[in-house]
């Protein structure tokens, strides 16, 4: 399984930065006219075992602060480009380098922020056994609309039952996800809200 989806990553990774180039030029000149500087976000994710990398997307908010320097609420600095580009999940096509890179695949559970590291039960952090993904089971059954619980049992459903064939089938499903453009953010909040633990799973310890 490994090696042929490795094999796939790379081919068609490779072959969509290729083919998107003008679209990606066109996106890092927009991003650069409506909110100046770099247009890459760049951060801090976990992949598989625990390895830390830097993760890629295209910039969808203002660095506006408040008074005191701090940095607004998310949905105060996410500019109608912004909205776009990810209702459209246009933001996410840098990770198309991260899939080259082997950090990424395009398909696993979605990789998360180092901080939550200690947050998580023993069966949460199963999540990291396999490479995380541009897409993956959580994104095609609710994406943000779920529970931080409710991905996590996906994830690691996702770890458990994965094939070619999954894989296949959660990337048809990904592309119906943005013909609908469902899922995108939980109300009152422009992605997800911060995940502080789970009492609910410390069951699952053992």
């Amino acid at each position: 399984m490994r090696p042929v989806k490795r094999l796939f990553d790379l081919v068609f990774s490779g072959g969509a930065l290729i083919v998107l180039a003008p679209l990606l030029g066109a996106i890092v000149a927009a991003v650069r006219i409506v909110l100046g500087g770099s247009p890459l976000f760049v951060q801090s994710r976990v992949g598989k075992d625990g390895r830390i990398f830097a993760f890629y997307k295209f910039r969808t908010m203002i660095e506006a602060r408040d008074q005191d320097g701090e940095l607004l609420p998310d949905e105060q600095r996410l500019t109608a480009l912004g909205k776009f580009l990810r209702s459209t999940s246009l933001d996410e096509l840098p990770q198309l380098w991260n899939v080259l890179k082997g950090d990424m695949s395009l398909v696993g559970p979605r990789p998360l922020l180092p901080e939550y590291l200690p947050r998580y039960t023993a069966f949460q952090r199963r999540r990291h056994e396999v490479k995380p993904g541009i897409t993956g089971w959580a994104q095609v059954n609710g994406r943000n609309n779920l529970t931080w619980e409710q991905k996590f049992e996906l994830d690691v459903w996702y770890v458990d039952h994965q094939s070619f064939w999954l894989d296949a089938k959660i990337l048809y499903l990904t592309v119906l996800r943005l013909v609908r453009r469902d899922g995108i953010s939980q109300p009152g909040h422009a992605t997800m809200p911060e995940f502080m633990g789970s009492a609910t799973q410390v069951g699952r310890d053992g």
